[in-house]
């Protein structure tokens, strides 16, 4: 049996074999070169919605409507934000919103960065727990807080209240100084008699996947 012919090539006395690659393969690897730039233009440069992002927002959005039937549309008051904290898979939705919106000046466990340390107990714009929700509503500091009424809805306003008021006393490792002063703490949830709200938020397996 006749040996495969070799290269020219030599390594500290290696020597390399001539066996290229199959054909199919080679014009696989050129199809996919070709194949990439209308990929990127349809995907990633064409018309909105699109982009597998894109897809994704718009089922986690179709999500969230499904969950926001639930429990109609909440009031943005102390009392609410304070039922909400006592419901652990609605403070899950509240931290998805915060983690989508808030990561940048707040840090991903709200340890501040720009933004002031969330995990502490002391508070510059807020005095009582409906605050937290007046100051993601209608910003803060000459703008250095955005509102947030125009880019989020109510309920996320409320949930995401509910997620950061639990932040308070976790004192996050390398967090920010603590700014402003120390306030009184959170008021218990009062009784929920009325069903809204007590049913889990709708899993859409399809969102998440």
């Amino acid at each position: 049996m006749s040996e495969a012919p070799k290269t020219d090539h030599a390594y500290d006395g290696i020597e390399e074999y001539d066996n290229p690659l199959p054909g199919w393969w080679k014009w696989l690897f050129i199809a996919s070169i070709v194949f990439s730039p209308f990929y990127w233009v349809y995907y990633h440069n064409g018309a909105k919605g699109r982009s597998i992002e894109d897809q994704y927002g718009v089922a986690l959005a179709e999500n969230t409507r499904l969950q926001f039937a639930e429990i109609g549309d909440l009031k943005l008051d102390g009392p609410t934000i304070a039922k909400f904290m006592a419901k652990d898979s609605w403070v899950k939705v509240g931290e998805s919103v915060f983690r989508a919106n808030c990561v940048s000046c707040h840090g991903r466990e709200g340890e501040g960065k720009v933004g002031p340390n969330l995990t502490d107990e002391a508070y510059k714009n807020v005095a009582v727990l409906a605050d937290i929700g007046k100051v993601i509503n209608n910003g803060a500091g000459n703008g250095a807080m955005p509102k947030w009424s125009n880019r989020l809805h109510i309920n996320e306003i409320v949930l995401v209240s509910a997620y950061v008021a639990t932040l308070r006393g976790q004192n996050v490792e390398g967090g920010r100084p603590a700014e402003g002063r120390e306030i009184p703490p959170w008021p218990e949830p009062a009784v929920d008699e009325e069903p809204a709200g007590d049913e889990e938020p709708a899993a859409d397996e399809e969102a998440k996947s």
